[in-house]
């Protein structure tokens, strides 16, 4: 369970690098980038296949491609289409709803006991989540921009569904995703060749950014994310998730992108506060005593 949820929360750790590389990646259109990086992602995928034991051949229930796709997918469709239609700001605390969405909806899952410090702990990091977001500022809801706040709603809702579902097929091998992010891949160049003007990386430290993204927060992070909210605490995981923005605003500050502030010490404070709070029973829980003669 413990080495689950550290998996788990590498990918959250790999989700930080995602402002950074985006950033450094120059002004390639959001589809287009997102066809690429998720088409290395899914290079990640076969080349992992190759150092893997042989997973049983076993048919794949149609609704598990439906949640995969309609996750991966899914959920990088409406936030582009939330960030065309509302200012940023608020599209994406709308969209960073999702870890607080999984901490509540665990309660529903078989075998899953929601407790007080799993919802609070997730409260803790949507408030430090809201200094990192609005930059100590406030928020400026109008209801023009409602369809843009609405399909904020729909990625919160979406990758705490597919997160929450992956969990009820534990059988299902993690190589699965790797079609998943195939699908992703085909299905963003498709809507870049609609929707978008075609630019290319212009130098080769852009293009580092776009294999790096396509490495790391767009490859190996659903991997490692897959793994965990199979196997490990899906509510410390969810709660845990907050730490994301953070760790993505500490590496912006590193590189010299953003600075210091007592807002981002607040913050640290809050998410820090609530992940701990949230995996307590893990931390800090009594060792059953060793009866005489066990192990031996």
């Amino acid at each position: 369970m413990g080495r689950a949820t550290l998996i788990g929360f590498s990918a959250v750790a790999m989700w930080a690098l995602l402002a950074l590389l985006t950033d450094a990646s120059g002004t390639m259109p959001p589809f287009q980038l997102s066809a690429i990086t998720f088409a290395i992602g899914t290079c990640v995928g076969l080349v992992a296949r190759l150092f893997m034991p042989a997973a049983k051949r076993e048919p794949v229930p149609a609704i598990v491609w439906v949640i995969g796709i309609a996750g991966l997918f899914g959920y990088h469709f409406f936030y582009f289409t939330a960030l065309r239609n509302a200012p940023a700001v608020e599209a994406s605390l709308i969209a960073y709803l999702w870890p607080l969405l999984i901490v509540l909806g665990s309660a529903l899952m078989p075998g899953e006991k929601l407790a007080w410090n799993h919802v609070a702990g997730a409260l803790l990091g949507l408030a430090g989540t809201f200094l990192i977001v609005t930059k100590g500022g406030g928020l400026a809801f109008d209801a023009h921009y409602g369809f843009g706040y609405a399909m904020a709603a729909v990625c919160a809702v979406l990758w705490s569904s597919y997160s929450l579902l992956s969990r009820r097929f534990p059988s299902v091998p993690t190589t699965i995703v790797t079609w998943f992010c195939l699908a992703t891949s085909v299905l963003s160049l498709i809507c870049h060749l609609l929707l978008e003007q075609t630019v290319w990386p212009a130098n080769a430290g852009q293009w580092l950014a776009v294999l790096g993204l396509g490495l790391m927060p767009v490859g190996a992070a659903f991997y490692a994310w897959d793994i965990g909210v199979k196997r490990g605490n899906i509510q410390v995981l969810g709660a845990a998730s907050y730490a994301a923005p953070l760790l993505s605003t500490l590496v912006l500050i590193a590189a010299g992108f953003a600075d210091p502030s007592l807002r981002i010490l607040a913050a640290c404070v809050l998410i820090t506060g609530g992940a701990v709070l949230a995996a307590k029973s893990l931390l800090f829980g009594r060792r059953r005593p060793v009866e005489n003669g066990a192990g031996a």
